[in-house]
């Protein structure tokens, strides 16, 4: 073996101990500047409030969603936290149970269109050619198809189901991290640890997953909070114009099915409202303390 080959391969194949030491101190690192981010501590909070509501309180506030809890329209009272809808079931019952269906479908269908975006991308950023142009060809063909428009077409096609449903959304907001994961493994694949990696023997398959992606995360992961707030938000959309599974309560089907008595029972659509505004904050907070802990200008600043 070469002395260049030596020395790359000696570059490439560190020590996995040392390199589990250098991984546990990035991440004490990370956790500290994370916790030390307002918008970090308040997002988090918030999102890890929503997240055990939505788990525990079926549990522990035992009304069923579609039970007839009382009188139609009861304002929130002491009996009636959130009060109750047009047939009278309770709007709190229908904030936990729908919690579950909102935040189900919107981690589904962002871990869909994040995994999408990181294959594509990453494949057509760091092999380019003829793959990368038949790759971006395919992402111009789905970025000029309105999102919302065609995850109705599938919905109305495929049946509203949970799994359509999460294929729908996914399938539609993967443009965005396809687009940011191709440029940066672009940028990255002339670095001189990926020649080294290469000069090393390593395989494509080492140096994308072992090699490039890590070095290429830190904005991938902050677009992928953002992702999770932007499934929220069409499966708000798609639930409230009635292209959701009838049976599963979700925010946005509370809001659709009492949006006629708005004036009169204001509690009815601005309780499920709040919740998903409240949802996609805490996730946009986290996404931009995560923009601050991965960005070492913004470290800089902090």
């Amino acid at each position: 073996m070469s002395s260049v080959s030596t020395a790359a391969h000696r570059f490439v194949c560190l020590p996995e101990r040392h390199e589990e030491e250098a991984t546990h101190a990035l991440f004490r690192k990370g956790l500290l500047l994370f916790l030390r981010n307002p918008a970090g501590i308040l997002g988090g909070g918030l999102f890890l409030f929503i997240l055990i509501v939505s788990l525990l309180g079926p549990f522990l506030y035992t009304v069923a969603p579609f039970e007839i809890a009382g009188a139609p329209f009861s304002p929130p009272d002491g009996f009636y936290w959130f009060g109750t809808d047009y047939i009278g079931r309770d709007i709190f019952a229908g904030i936990i149970h729908g919690g579950r269906t909102t935040l189900g479908v919107g981690a589904a269908a962002a871990s869909v269109s994040i995994l999408t975006g990181l294959i594509l991308g990453g494949l057509s950023g760091y092999f380019g050619g003829w793959l990368d142009t038949a790759l971006t060809k395919i992402t111009e063909l789905f970025q000029v198809l309105p999102p919302l428009l065609f995850a109705m077409v599938l919905l109305l096609l495929f049946g509203a189901s949970f799994p359509v449903m999460t294929l729908s959304i996914g399938l539609v907001n993967w443009i965005g991290v396809a687009r940011l994961t191709r440029a940066e493994f672009m940028r990255l694949r002339e670095s001189d640890f990926v020649l080294a990696a290469v000069i090393a023997g390593a395989s494509p398959r080492y140096i994308l997953l072992k090699t490039i992606l890590p070095n290429a995360s830190p904005p991938i992961i902050v677009a992928s909070a953002f992702a999770i707030g932007l499934a929220i938000l069409f499966e708000g959309s798609l639930s409230f114009l009635g292209l959701s599974d009838p049976n599963q309560l979700s925010w946005g089907l509370m809001i659709g099915q009492n949006r006629e008595y708005i004036l009169g029972a204001w509690w009815t659509v601005t309780i499920p409202g709040a919740a998903i505004f409240l949802a996609v904050l805490s996730v946009c907070l986290i996404g931009d303390a995560l923009n601050d802990v991965l960005n070492p200008l913004a470290q800089k600043r902090m």
